[in-house]
């Protein structure tokens, strides 16, 4: 109702509004028409009518853009008398032009936080009124505001707004920069600066303790893991799976006597799985596969709850060979188990501590780079130990690396770079599993994709789902984006990248930082120009620049998450394998590369339907018996394709 009787005071009615005769000197003259004896409703009421409304409403905001230009504003003498479209024209622009720079005088930014506001303050919104773009607001009954004066290069480096009379606007605006998108983390959901690249001390160098005591661990911040535990605690409630094989095999502890060396990313996903294992008995050393997948303060979390964790996000090369051979080499510590990713730790095991090697009860490798790699030792005669092949298991193969990175490709993009994905043109290199993610997502999303293969097979799938099957040198020239999932090497080349077109983005959803020719890059001839964490703009000698995300690593855990659901599945999967290479009789595996047993993926998969109250149908004896099944299971042969 105050409101209301405010705007019955400041408005003052036409019929009652006494004219005075308007003179050259004044603004927003009364306009009278000689022609009729109607009185026209022009500025000087409605406007100063609701200046006066919003200073009853709003205490301490007063008018701060000159009125003043002689080109905008309309003399009265210029229309006296004339009651033409023209000169009724002229009033409407000059009532528009006053309202509007009056309009430009109350931008409010309403973000202000509400423990930097005072009780005191005017209202105006259902939240404080914070700063006006141009300056702050002087409190209520201080008088007018205060404003803030630029400097000249601030003013140049942040723009200015010019407005009617020559005068320039304070309103300031935030360069992308300098926003805070560009401090956030943008890598695995981490909120606690995990993406902070700016600590110029190497964790190396520091001396850091847990709270018992030890040493034993190379972090980037040992005082970040409250931080880590609350990023642990809400992946356990997304990975059901994982968490059951804990109840159930904790009392029997099958890893008991395990020393575990494990190569993987560490994130909150894989603390749960690490701690798991710690949980069965196992003893365990971690480091990471990527330098730029690890949560900081997870890292930090596990190495206070005395695991021995060595991994820090931005490693350099040289620190990541470090980290591993700190796992692998220390007193009084055999390994006999290595889960890896990538195969660096068995890599690295293999070429500096051959002896150790032999030791060494199994390998599970998760990757395709990793299980690769496997094979070529595995046919050169070098692998001397048994090794499980968890990533052509079903329950990797069609959750980990399908559905996974179905959702991971878009968050990735999304947060990396901000980009609008209908309409744009991408390009898939290899059309496996991954691949296949990729290109559902995107073009769900109104992409146009086109997929480069070399096996018949992934093309003709490719085909049939309704996609481009090309040749790379025949689309780079066009395409906005570029993904790389084949696993292999020097996939997109110097010569590509000198193709593609202005702005275009180039990453990779491979496990191997090789798919792109990275190294062609770092030439005097381009400038790299870091914009965010993980997204890197190389520029070409004629202004060009593409878009480069996580310098050619696995984009979806350098740039934002994975689901934890799909995680828990591979987890399960990965410690099951474990359990089985450690507790198997001497003679049942020899040195070579095997399959996850059928029956253990589908324990895997049987852990994870009560998360979607989903109920099997049971075999009756008699169709156990026609199809030749057990009722327990197995189901499918192991050749069949899922």
């Amino acid at each position: 109702m105050a409101d209301q009787d405010a705007v019955q005071q400041c408005i003052v009615s036409p019929q009652e509004e006494k004219l005075e005769p308007p003179s050259d000197n004044s603004e927003g003259e009364v306009i009278q028409s000689h022609a009729s004896s109607a009185v026209k409703f022009t500025y000087d009421s409605f406007g100063q009518g609701m200046e006066n409304l919003t200073r009853k409403l709003v205490p301490g905001v007063e008018e701060n853009v000159s009125h003043e230009d002689t080109r905008e504003n309309v003399k009265a003498s210029d229309v006296r008398g004339d009651d033409s479209l023209e000169a009724r024209a002229a009033i409407r622009r000059l009532e528009f032009k006053r309202s509007r720079n009056y309009r430009r005088s109350l931008q409010f930014i309403d973000d202000t936080p509400d423990s930097q506001v005072d009780d005191d303050s005017g209202t105006f919104s259902p939240q404080t009124v914070g700063k006006l773009v141009s300056g702050s607001i002087s409190r209520s009954g201080e008088g007018k505001q205060s404003f803030r004066e630029e400097s000249r290069d601030d003013d140049k480096e942040e723009g200015e707004l010019a407005v009617p009379g020559g005068g320039k606007s304070r309103r300031r605006y935030r360069s992308r920069s300098l926003s805070q998108s560009s401090t956030d983390s943008y890598s695995t959901s981490s909120y606690t600066g995990s993406s902070s690249e700016e600590d110029e001390v190497s964790p190396r160098e520091k001396n850091q303790k847990n709270s018992k005591g030890s040493s034993d661990f190379c972090v980037k911040n040992i005082s970040q893991a409250a931080f880590g535990r609350r990023e642990i605690e809400i992946a356990e409630q997304e990975m059901p799976g994982i968490v059951a094989l804990r109840k159930r095999a904790t009392d029997d502890k099958p890893l008991k006597g395990a020393k575990i060396v494990g190569c993987t990313h560490i994130n909150a996903q894989t603390a749960v799985l690490i701690e798991t294992l710690v949980e069965l008995g196992a003893s365990v050393r971690w480091s990471a596969c990527n330098i730029f997948s690890t949560q900081n303060e997870v890292a930090a979390a596990l190495a206070e709850a005395d695991h021995s964790i060595f991994a820090w996000r931005g490693e350099s090369e040289e620190d990541f060979w470090w980290c591993i051979d700190k796992c692998i080499n220390t007193e009084n510590w055999q390994p006999n188990m290595i889960l890896d990713d990538g195969g660096d730790a068995t890599h690295l095991m293999l070429k500096k501590y051959p002896a150790m090697f032999k030791m060494i009860k199994g390998i599970c490798e998760e990757s395709v780079t990793g299980v690769h790699r496997l094979y070529q030792l595995s046919k050169a005669g070098k692998l001397t130990v048994p090794a499980m092949n968890v990533n052509d298991s079903v329950t990797k193969t069609m959750f980990d690396n399908l559905y996974s990175c179905r959702e991971s490709i878009i968050d990735s993009l999304k947060r990396a770079t901000d980009v609008m994905f209908g309409g744009k043109q991408v390009v898939i290199c290899g059309y496996g599993e991954v691949g296949k993610g990729c290109c559902q997502a995107l073009k769900g999303l109104g992409c146009t994709v086109y997929v480069t293969e070399i096996d018949p097979v992934c093309a003709l799938q490719a085909c049939m789902d309704g996609f481009r099957v090309m040749k790379l040198s025949e689309v780079i020239r066009q395409v906005d984006i570029l993904v790389t999932a084949t696993g292999n090497k020097n996939v997109v080349t110097r010569d590509h990248m000198d193709k593609m077109k202005n702005g275009a983005i180039v990453c990779n959803m491979g496990h191997s930082n090789t798919e792109i020719d990275v190294n062609s890059l770092r030439t005097p001839d381009l400038t790299w120009e870091k914009v965010r964490s993980q997204v890197d703009h190389v520029l070409w000698p004629d202004g060009k620049r593409i878009i480069l995300l996580a310098e050619g690593r696995l984009v979806n855990l350098s740039c934002s998450s994975v689901p934890s659901f799909v995680v828990s599945i591979t987890s399960c999967t990965q410690a099951l394998a474990l359990i089985e290479l450690f507790n198997a009789p001497a003679g049942r595996y020899k040195s070579d590369v095997y399959l996850l047993p059928k029956k253990m993926d589908e324990y895997v998969a049987s852990l994870h339907l009560p998360t979607f109250d989903a109920h099997l149908t049971e075999l009756s004896d008699e169709q156990a018996k026609y199809m030749g099944l057990n009722k327990a299971g197995p189901f499918k042969p192991n050749y069949y394709r899922y």
